[in-house]
């Protein structure tokens, strides 16, 4: 049990899914949880499907929260932040909005804020999602321990440094939309060696699962596990030859490096952006 007041300034799907993780894992109970969001209709959802509070005003949540999470879209922080300022108190921040720094975050919030910025992905609707979070000038070590058990809620966090969330943006945040791809294209190739779509595609989608599951549990390097599968003369190996041949690993890793350069440019534009704006 984390035992705290939380209190999410933005409450869209990323929100959402930490509000059900707490509530299933047992970290929170609903009146410890109070969402904030423009649209009524979202507000209505959450309380009749989880119990919690919700509301309109960020000031009152968040005068009343030990822990604030923002969870707005980038492109609306500038006019929320006044908002939570005026209410945050002694709360530690916690925001979940890509690209923006936490120094830009730190001068629109009262001196002193505790303040850490982290990066979930979309998994973490289905409790299996993949956190980085870093902290900022006046975090602690309780509170990166205190964010770390909101995020597991949810999946698994690790804590890096800010300068390599950018990366993680273009790894893990960006990760799935390629796993998708991949999923999409294994299937499309079970339907053309004659396997029906729905058998297709839930072979596939259960053979990524299952790979990384294996992976992770045991803990091994992915190659020592790939040569598992691989026999002299067989299948796998005849495969795989295919692969490295249409240049996979290459691309994945061009992908990763593209999108982690893409989320620089962003985060460097927000935070012009939020600047200009004082």
């Amino acid at each position: 049990m984390i035992g705290k007041n939380i209190t999410f300034v933005g409450a869209g799907n990323m929100a959402g899914a930490l509000i059900k993780g707490l509530l299933h894992a047992g970290a929170s109970q609903a009146t410890q949880i109070w969402a904030v969001d423009v649209r009524p209709e979202r507000l209505v959802e959450l309380a009749e499907g989880h119990g919690i509070r919700v509301g309109r005003d960020a000031r009152e949540a968040c005068a009343w929260a030990d822990v604030v999470v923002l969870s707005v879209k980038p492109q609306v922080f500038d006019k929320v932040l006044p908002h939570v300022a005026e209410g945050v108190g002694g709360a530690l921040v916690v925001s979940i909005a890509a690209g923006v720094p936490i120094a830009a975050i730190e001068a629109r919030l009262p001196p002193g804020t505790r303040v850490i910025r982290s990066m979930p992905n979309t998994p973490a609707l289905v409790d299996a999602g993949a956190t980085a979070i870093a902290p900022g000038t006046h975090a602690s070590d309780d509170d990166l321990q205190l964010a770390k058990r909101v995020f597991d809620s949810v999946g698994l966090t690790v804590t890096l440094e800010e300068s390599l969330l950018d990366a993680v943006t273009g790894l893990s945040g960006s990760g799935p939309a390629y796993i998708f791809l991949i999923i999409e294209a294994l299937s499309d190739a079970g339907v053309k060696v004659g396997l029906s779509r729905y058998s297709a595609q839930l072979l596939a989608a259960q053979t990524v699962l299952g790979s990384a599951k294996l992976l992770i549990e045991t803990g091994e390097h992915p190659g020592m596990l790939k040569d598992m599968v691989t026999s002299p003369g067989g299948t796998a190996i005849a495969g795989l030859h295919t692969l490295e041949a249409g240049g996979l690993r290459t691309t994945l890793i061009n992908a990763v490096e593209t999108a982690t350069e893409r989320a620089r440019q962003l985060g460097e534009q927000m935070s012009a952006r939020l600047v200009k704006d004082e």
